[in-house]
């Protein structure tokens, strides 16, 4: 298997960003930073993944579960609007939730502005300018002439010196002039002291005002010239070359940042620059460089803004690029998340505003699971870490709310958190009351295990699992129409349907909305297997075991053939809706598959049709995730060219329009992350599944990527690493790899075989 070469894993362009839409993307897990390479103007936004505005608060409605009976009562009468006003009105979160100020929001740092003086040359007069991203070395660079100097820019997020580093070279001594500074929107102070420039402040907690504080220094180191502090900048001139290192640093969790913030400044300087850079890449490629995937001809000499263009118009022209989406989204994966901080929210760790949209937080519905979903078969599973412990810290909180709102057992959180540890319901019923959140973090909880196999870390789940599990067993009502038990009150996911009356009137709450009858189904037959593995709670797992006959199916068939959104056959108010929650069982989890329900697996392909194949960029990638679960590759295909279509607008977008932006970013628009990740997945997705008990090599491969190709590094379920080659569609050879050699079961070119894994000599 040939690799693919480190040409063809770049993001290139030839003038420099007009908009922060433009920009390239660069991060170590902690520090982000995203710069135009303007020409006179170079504004590098920077980040700190950690950097939350708000503080904890309690807005829990401790009398809410007085409520619920009332509740309850209306439902199962089918006064499902009377229900919905009496939750709006008692049962949502108590103040102003997620628009007030104490919830909070994700910032950005700010930026570090470089502005250049070229003396009497016209700026304007460039001419060879080349930016570009390196996936391969997490390194940017620009260069451009004028006159005859060559300028040369380099930037990285050092992964092994945890500061920002930004190079910038001439060819002609002593052509570099230029000033420095660094600014927010708010609540920032800007000052020299002696050669070090700082920016320092805090943000609003919303309560007094004193919230989180952060710290940013920048030093610079410079070959020829001088260097000097005016004012609130630093300013160089007649240099020959300037390395400008940045450490930045916020007090999440750290008391002592203004400390650690100066150490890592100071050991950055005390290396080489050439040191410095060379082990940030090899910290680097040592997560990077696990995977491999390679399809055919490239189209890399048009610039990448111009190729997606090229691709909207002619898919099959260019086969790399699916190539460089999917290892784009590994390399997001890497630089937005690291062990022991926070995981990647709706945009990642990039944003530009200090309110960013939908505060930048953790949407449990769908967003935050899709940055997780490629993450275990990318081979990046360390990377799931950061998301355990966020849901970890939502235990307590979720215990608290699920006895205030309903007297219930185990913990719960509901639509959205933040970093603060948010479990109450959202601030409208409409949306805020769905409580499928806490089920659906424990899938991905739960994935880790799946493929990594390690005992130990189920053991320190399964109380997480456990509690959760016990959350939903104990809010269990039996409707006496249908005989199940089901969840009340329950809602599927942002969505509304017509009420059977004939009123015209529409509601979102409900009983036993499908996707909690799937969530359901998947972790209490997730909690069994811990249980039984861990040779514990044999009596809760007997209770497990006779609510899975209780509840309702993983799918029931409506009478037009389709999966049913709720319990009841509702009439959706908009049938093209953007989420999809009631296919929860097709992806992530494995209650409906191609082969082992077909029934089921018809009626969600018709589900998708209806629903359509455009939306938001995160709704696109999640119907690409669907089709390729149901073995359509080429319709999951057509659904990562509708990904791929290229888009300007920033404005909120609910439904149709979503694509992507000229730095490769997804749009949703505005630029949400998950779109990228969800996409991701679904390239893996369609060359390998592992969900149904067996590895299956290429089951929604299209007809596009027949021909050749290769694949080296993806993982399956059961700890294995997984490599194949294929021709004309068919598997011509393949090899699977696991830490202690054992009998795998594989489905190659339709036909099963056992075979006994080769011990990883890693």
């Amino acid at each position: 298997m040939t690799a693919v070469g480190q040409k063809q894993l770049q993001l290139h362009y030839d003038k420099p960003a007009a908009n922060w839409e433009q920009t390239l993307p660069l991060g170590n897990g902690r520090l982000g930073m995203m710069p135009t390479s303007g020409i006179t103007d170079d504004q590098i936004t920077l980040n700190d993944i950690t950097l939350w505005s708000g503080s904890p608060q309690d807005a829990n409605n401790y009398d809410a579960y007085k409520k619920l009976p009332q509740i309850k009562e209306l439902l199962l009468a089918g006064k499902n609007v009377d229900a919905q006003t009496l939750i709006d009105k008692d049962f949502v979160c108590k103040g102003p939730g997620s628009g007030g100020k104490q919830w909070g929001c994700f910032q950005t740092l700010g930026n570090l502005n470089l502005k250049f003086d070229y003396g009497n040359a016209y700026a304007s007069a460039y001419t060879n300018y080349y930016r570009r991203l390196s996936l391969n070395k997490a390194i940017a660079t620009a260069t451009y002439k004028l006159g005859n100097t060559t300028y040369t820019r380099e930037y990285f997020t050092s992964f092994s010196g945890d500061v920002d580093v930004v190079r910038l070279t001439v060819d002609k001594p002593g052509k570099l002039n230029l000033s420095i500074g660094m600014d927010r929107p708010e609540r920032f102070t800007t000052t020299t002291k002696g050669s070090i420039l700082q920016m320092e402040g805090r943000l609003n907690n919303g309560t007094d005002g004193n919230g989180m504080q952060y710290i940013a220094n920048a030093k610079v180191k410079q070959t020829g010239g001088t260097l000097t502090a005016e004012g609130n900048m630093l300013v160089v001139k007649r240099a020959t070359s300037v390395v400008i290192y940045l450490s930045a640093t916020t007090d999440f969790r750290d008391p002592d940042f203004k400390a650690l913030m100066a150490r890592n400044l100071s050991a950055a300087m005390q290396k080489p620059y050439a040191q410095l850079k060379q082990e940030h890449i090899a910290k680097f490629q040592k997560s990077f460089n696990r995977v491999n995937i390679d399809l055919g001809k490239a189209n890399d000499t048009e610039t990448t803004d111009q190729r997606l263009i090229s691709f909207h118009n002619n898919p099959d022209a260019d086969k790399l690029l699916p190539v460089l989406f999917y290892q784009f989204g590994r390399y997001l994966n890497i630089c937005s998340t690291r062990v022991g901080l926070l995981p990647p929210n709706l945009q990642g760790l990039w944003a530009n505003q200090t309110q960013t949209p939908w505060n930048g937080d953790y949407h449990l519905d769908v967003n935050v699971q899709m940055n997780q979903f490629p993450v275990e078969v990318s081979n990046l599973s360390e990377l799931n870490l950061p998301l355990v412990e966020l849901v970890r810290g939502l235990v307590k909180p979720g215990e608290r709310t699920a006895r205030a709102y309903y007297n219930a057992d185990g913990w719960v959180a509901h639509v959205i958190t933040n970093v603060w540890g948010w479990t109450e319901p959202g601030e409208s019923a409409s949306w805020g009351i769905t409580k499928a959140g806490s089920g659906w973090l424990c899938s991905n909880l739960w994935d880790h295990y799946a493929f990594t196999n390690d005992q130990a870390y189920l053991k320190s789940i399964y109380p997480i699992l456990k509690g959760s599990a016990q959350f939903y067993n104990s809010i269990l009502v039996k409707d006496p129409k249908s005989g199940y038990m089901v969840t009340i009150p329950s809602s599927s996911p942002e969505n509304s349907f017509m009420m059977p009356d004939g009123s015209g009137r529409h509601a979102s709450i409900c009983i036993g909305a499908t996707i909690d009858n799937q969530i359901m189904r998947e972790l209490f037959a997730n909690v069994i297997t811990a249980s039984e593995t861990l040779g514990i709670d044999p009596g809760f797992r007997t209770q497990l075991k006779k609510r899975l006959t209780e509840i309702p199916p993983a799918g029931i068939i409506s009478k037009d053939g389709r999966i049913q959104e709720w319990l009841e056959d509702y009439q959706e108010v908009e049938p093209t809706h953007r989420h999809i929650s009631h296919l929860y069982g097709v992806y992530p989890a494995s209650e409906i598959t191609a082969d082992g329900t077909p029934k089921l697996a018809e009626a969600a392909r018709k589900t998708l049709n209806v629903r359509g194949d455009d939306g938001p960029s995160w709704s696109i990638a999640y119907k690409l995730l669907f089709w390729a679960r149901l073995h359509d590759g080429n319709r999951a295909f057509k659904l990562f060219h509708e990904l791929m279509k290229p888009v300007t607008s920033t404005g909120i977008n609910y439904t149709a329009g979503g694509g992507i932006y000229p730095n490769m970013l997804s749009a949703g628009p505005p630029f949400q992350i998950d779109g990228n990740f969800g996409g991701e997945a679904g390239i893996a997705e369609m060359l390998i599944q592992s969900h149904e008990g067996y590895i299956n090599l290429l089951p929604a491969i299209p007809d596009c990527w027949k021909a050749q190709g290769s694949v080296q590094g993806l993982k399956a379920r059961g700890n294995f690493t997984v490599n194949f080659a294929w021709k004309n569609g068919k598997v011509t050879s393949y090899q699977i790899t696991s830490p202690q050699a054992k009998n795998v079961k594989v489905k190659v070119n339709g036909k099963f075989e056992i075979i006994n894994s080769r011990k990883s000599l890693s």
